[in-house]
């Protein structure tokens, strides 16, 4: 079994898990001066951001855009030198599929949450839209330290705008129940209104009322020339030119301190000493990794609960396909349908166009959190379920040149009720570990932004810890006047 030991001085930090997260972390690292080794388990780097191809165009097989009013994964972009490859959508008009028909989806919400009943027309019933003017003489609805989503709107609004708006929205994110998911974790500026308003949508009003104020406009997502999938790849590509080392096919089988200080990092033959460790994979594997240093946290992580999904990309010849305008739709569960999404790549994203003008790539996505069945189905299945709801929302009936599937199995965590505060005990308990620190998807947010934010927070964290480690002050000599 190999040794590597970390020269003194050098800051020698081990990042667990090469996805998003765990790259920004390590770029960040590299920025600050530590020396860096990346450890990831499967063959590629990226996690949930994949790039592929499907009848010689581009695509991306995972995540397809980032939020463009958070910066953090606009900049790490421009950063790492694809600023000139950033893209906004083509179009910024959508659909959902409800009650029969594409409607054009609304805008003036807040995750599916008006501001006011007429936000919604042609959306809800009229027996939905009258309902949400309840909300004004309705009294007050407590959320007390957090609520469901669907669980606060509907008593404020009714459950229909929670069934056609909401939950397809949030399960576009979450691919999970909007009746279980955290208000508090999942849509905070909403938790917050419903903390000091006692009417919704009066709160509502207020958030889209600073938006306006503090200038939030722009496109609301951003795109990368070639896919998001190019993102990661980018990133690593600056780890290694700075000096990083970026090992993929090795996964990292014990993580302990070591009695001097510091910590000892296995993978297969190879063990690492470092200075800091920074946990950037799924919860089950963190949890598999920090058993035998912190059981408490090691449990809690244990406890997170994963969706899965699979996406199913389609190529068209143009002559014989004709679509909706706009990006694509989305799904209400309660319509009984299988697919929950369809995107219209080459309609979205100009660079699919411009790259094969004479196809026309869309996916769909299926599976939520709890459905198992349709997932086990073969992939030949996924796509005639996929191409039957394409075919009863568009119209479209051209048999496809080429297509594919991809599956995210426990792809995505879920954030139930009290999401914050199990993430609140997992950091309480890592904060008794200098040097240590984790960060992802299952923490503060599954968007790429709030991705890379949380590394950049556990780099912070190992900075500080190691500072404290050297500064004098704080040592139990310097305090005994030793």
């Amino acid at each position: 079994m190999r040794e590597e030991e970390s020269r003194a001085g050098t800051g020698h930090v081990v990042v667990i898990g090469a996805g998003i997260a765990g790259l920004a972390a390590a770029h960040r690292l590299l920025e600050r001066g530590a020396r860096v080794t990346v450890l990831e388990a499967s063959d590629r780097v990226g996690g949930k951001l994949l790039p592929g191809e499907i009848a010689g165009a581009g695509v991306d097989l995972g995540a397809e855009s980032m939020l463009a009013r958070r910066p953090e994964a606009v900049a790490l972009a421009r950063d790492v030198g694809l600023g000139e490859r950033l893209q906004p959508p083509a179009t910024a008009t959508a659909s959902i599929w409800t009650r029969g028909a594409l409607r054009p989806m609304p805008k003036g919400h807040v995750m599916g949450v008006p501001g006011t009943a007429s936000a919604l027309a042609g959306v809800l019933t009229d027996e939905g839209l009258a309902r949400i003017g309840q909300d004004a003489d309705l009294p007050r609805t407590e959320v007390g330290d957090d609520v469901a989503v669907g669980e606060f709107v509907a008593a404020r609004l009714g459950r229909e705008v929670v069934d056609r708006l909401v939950e397809p929205l949030l399960g576009g994110v979450y691919a999970g129940d909007a009746y279980r998911i955290s208000m508090r974790s999942a849509v905070p500026q909403l938790y917050q209104v419903a903390r000091t308003h006692t009417s919704l949508t009066e709160g509502v009003r207020e958030i889209q009322a600073k938006a306006a104020a503090n200038q939030q406009t722009g496109p609301v997502f951003m795109g990368i020339e070639g896919g998001v999938g190019r993102l990661p790849l980018a990133v690593a590509e600056s780890v290694r030119s700075r000096g990083g080392e970026i090992l993929t096919r090795t996964p990292v089988t014990e993580l302990c301190r070591e009695p001097q200080g510091g910590w000892r990092v296995t993978a297969g033959d190879r063990v690492l000493r470092a200075d800091g460790v920074v946990v950037a994979v799924p919860a089950p594997a963190a949890a598999r990794l920090l058993r035998a240093e912190t059981p408490a946290a090691a449990a809690e992580l244990a406890a997170v609960e994963y969706a899965s999904m699979a996406l199913v990309t389609l190529a068209y010849r143009r002559t014989e396909t004709a679509l909706p305008e706009g990006s694509g739709f989305l799904v209400p569960p309660v319509d009984g349908r299988t697919i929950k999404a369809s995107t219209f790549s080459s309609q979205k994203w100009g660079w699919v166009t411009e790259e094969r003008p004479d196809l026309l790539v869309l996916r769909t996505s299926v599976g939520r959190f709890g459905e198992s069945e349709i997932l086990r189905r073969h992939d030949a299945e996924l796509v005639e379920v996929s191409r039957h709801d394409l075919k009863e929302a568009t119209g479209l009936t051209a048999a496809p040149v080429e297509t594919r599937v991809t599956r995210w199995d426990d792809g995505l965590p879920q954030y139930p009720v009290g999401h914050h505060a199990r993430v609140a005990r997992i950091r309480d308990r890592l904060a008794e570990l200098p040097g240590l620190a984790v960060c992802g998807a299952p923490y503060d947010g599954v968007g790429i932004p709030a991705c890379i934010a949380s590394a950049y927070a556990a780099v912070d964290k190992i900075q500080d810890d190691r500072a404290g480690a050297q500064d004098p002050v704080r040592s139990p000599q310097a305090e005994a006047g030793e």
